[in-house]
């Protein structure tokens, strides 16, 4: 996957065709955002991600140019997804610790439906355990940096400090959640978490 170079937009990927129909290359984005997260990355062959997206081998090409870049434009997606969905679920929230709350809250919501499959960033980073994969990377900053924004909005006396344990208390959850196939860890961490803004 090193060196890979995208050649797909998010313009690309989200358009359908004058019928309405999905593009192949959103096809292929779907199937693979459902498959690679239910199963994981390596173990999805990318036969059958063409198979259930009914999309032939040369739209893959032609679209994304690889498996390899199709794992990246999944994780971008997952990154754009997720960052939208704290961006609405924060819309009517003014208090900068209630914002900070929502990142478990979210997870809370989400994770029995997954199947407590945990962080997806974290799954996909075990998975590519010798390459720093650009979304993942991307996303864990957007995070840490709206923790530190927030913390300063609640004068906390060291927000860059704070929002890296909060955020390793987040993380940590999650891994919880996972482990134990249950809602429990998150929610502990989301009393920690609380615990350390009151403090």
């Amino acid at each position: 996957m090193v060196g890979y170079v995208a050649t797909t937009t998010e313009s690309a990927v989200s358009s359908a065709d004058r019928r309405g129909k999905p593009t192949p290359a959103q096809r292929l984005l779907d199937t693979a955002t459902t498959l690679f997260a239910r199963y994981g990355i390596r173990a999805v062959g990318i036969d059958r991600v063409l198979a259930e997206a009914g999309v032939a081998r040369a739209s893959l090409y032609s679209s994304y140019g690889s498996k390899d870049a199709l794992v990246i434009a999944y994780l971008e997606h997952l990154d754009r997804r997720d960052r939208a969905r704290w961006d609405e679920a924060v819309a009517g929230v003014a208090d900068p610790a209630d914002r900070i709350l929502t990142f478990f809250d979210l997870a809370l919501a989400s994770a029995p439906g997954r199947g407590f499959r945990g962080c997806q960033y974290a799954n996909a980073a075990t998975e590519f355990p010798d390459q720093a994969l650009a979304p993942v990377v991307a996303h864990r900053r957007w995070m840490l940096d709206t923790l530190t924004d927030l913390l300063r909005a609640c004068r906390a006396a060291d927000p860059a400090t704070l929002a890296r344990r909060i955020q390793l208390v987040y993380d940590g959850a999650l891994a919880g959640s996972k482990l134990e196939h249950a809602a429990e860890p998150l929610r502990t961490g989301r009393m920690i978490a609380a615990e350390l803004l009151s403090g």
